[in-house]
């Protein structure tokens, strides 16, 4: 019988090949235009883990994109994991931007660049082939399941309402789940943790028509010169947040926990260089780590209005826009945080405009334990394939979908991500080094291995 390395040599660039085809696939969810693929990506995902060995593969239909479920059932006595990942993708704007197709997958480098090509299709698609490894080397120690979804980049709307009609469907031991990253893979580590996020979406409304900006400029509100000052009342003169009691909830971290940060390899040059930037911005008092990780955000993500066309129009316009989105760290919820964005945004409207908000999703933040026996079985495995122990840091992305697996199906999730920060997620040319997605398809089976041996499992 071949050994999971002989096995995975041997079909590497196969494995490469399934994933490019995915990658072809523009399965972007928050776009109706894409809905015919979204349906074609979800059968093609069903389809893999046929292929890869797994006893049944469905797709099941929501009231928006499908979910995928697959299992391969060895003994009921035994430990079951359940991966979780989602084959929907961002949209590839700013087009202009990217070097080559976004859904015409390129290698350069010993790099793939295709959007999802870190975020989650090459992700997710390691577990996949761990599967296969392990089935046709006959070492499969574990049950596995696969939950893959759909809508995990518009907020994941509606899988609490899956999850919570297959409770039985989706038992497990363990929520294993490859959508984060790591420090780099010569100082791997793991996520123990995830922020929340509230996202929100604000207009703002002057006069009934766009006018003449001559005629009528300096003696109407501009909407977009209001929702400008809005936007910037956020923040003090020390990036803090000023919303009333946005806060409120924040469980500092401890002492220990920063010093155990600090030692996370830091390059301040360097991660400027990378962005392209002459200086770093944030709130007074912490770190860049802990900015990103343990602290709470509040970023604009879009604003517009008036006329952005080719050439000059000089307009007063009647509407402005932005979209704004907050992340959240522990004990901080959505619901409030999003309440409190919004009666903000409202409270604050100038005189002689009118300010409409309104909410478009949110997910709380996660923390996993690390005296658990999954974060024990993803830290011996990553030690074991990396030859060092991995650094437990926080990340500062959002996996909305987190603390509805915990309550739900009462086990505990563990991150084991194989990305980098810099892989440009939601950004032009997303990319994932070939290295990082053939060591996670090396590591993953070591996970089962050592989650089944340890014994003691979340219950």
């Amino acid at each position: 019988m071949q050994t999971w390395q002989e096995y995975q040599t041997k079909n590497k660039d196969r494995f490469l090949n399934e994933l490019l085809e995915l990658l072809r696939i523009p399965s972007v969810s928050a776009r109706s235009e894409h809905k015919a693929d979204m349906i074609a990506c979800a059968e093609a995902v069903k389809n893999r883990l046929l292929e890869a060995g797994a006893d049944k593969a469905e797709v099941y239909s929501t009231e928006g994109h499908p979910v995928v479920y697959a299992e391969k059932i060895i003994d009921p006595s035994k430990p079951t994991v359940l991966v979780y990942g989602h084959y929907d993708v961002q949209p590839a704007d700013p087009l202009n931007l990217w070097n080559s197709g976004p859904f015409e997958p390129v290698i350069k480098d010993g790099k793939i660049f295709a959007r999802g090509s870190c975020d989650d299709k090459g992700q997710f698609y390691m577990h996949v082939k761990a599967l296969e490894t392990l089935v046709n080397t006959n070492s499969l120690s574990t049950n596995i399941k696969f939950i893959i979804e759909g809508e995990e980049e518009i907020g994941s709307p509606n899988l609490a309402k899956f999850v919570s009609s297959h409770n039985d469907l989706l038992k497990a031991d363990v929520i294993l789940i490859s959508d984060t990253a790591m420090i780099s893979m010569d100082t791997p580590s793991i996520d123990i943790g995830v922020r929340g996020l509230s996202y929100i979406e604000v207009e703002v409304t002057g006069p009934n028509r766009d006018l003449h900006s001559g005629v009528y400029g300096g003696a109407v509100a501009n909407p977009v010169t209001m929702l400008a000052k809005m936007i910037a009342s956020c923040h003090d003169e020390h990036n803090h947040i000023t919303i009333p009691g946005f806060y409120d909830d924040v469980v500092e971290p401890s002492a220990a926990e920063r010093k155990l940060m600090a030692e996370a390899p830091y390059d301040e040059e360097a991660y400027k260089e990378d962005l392209g930037v002459n200086a770093l911005w944030g709130e007074k008092g912490y770190t860049t780590n802990e900015r990103t990780g343990i602290r709470p955000t509040l970023e604009l993500n879009g604003i517009w209005g008036g006329y952005t066309g080719e050439g000059a129009k000089t307009v007063l316009p009647s509407k402005a826009f932005a979209k704004i989105s907050a992340r959240l760290v522990p004990n901080q919820s959505s619901v409030k945080i999003t309440e409190k964005l919004l009666n903000y945004f409202k409270s604050i409207a100038p005189p002689g405009v009118t300010v409409k908000a309104e909410e478009h999703h949110g997910g709380e933040p996660y923390m996993t334990p690390i005296d658990s026996t999954g974060y024990k079985a993803a830290a011996k495995a990553i030690e074991t394939t990396f030859g060092k122990s991995p650094i437990p840091v926080r990340g500062g992305g959002s996996i909305p979908i987190c603390s509805l697996f915990e309550k739900e199906l009462g086990v505990k999730i563990v991150f084991l991500g194989f990305g980098l920060d810099s892989d440009n997620l939601h950004s032009p040319n997303e990319k994932f080094d070939l290295f990082n997605f053939y060591k996670g398809i090396e590591t993953i089976p070591y996970f089962h291995k050592y989650f089944a041996e340890m014994g003691e499992f979340e219950k």
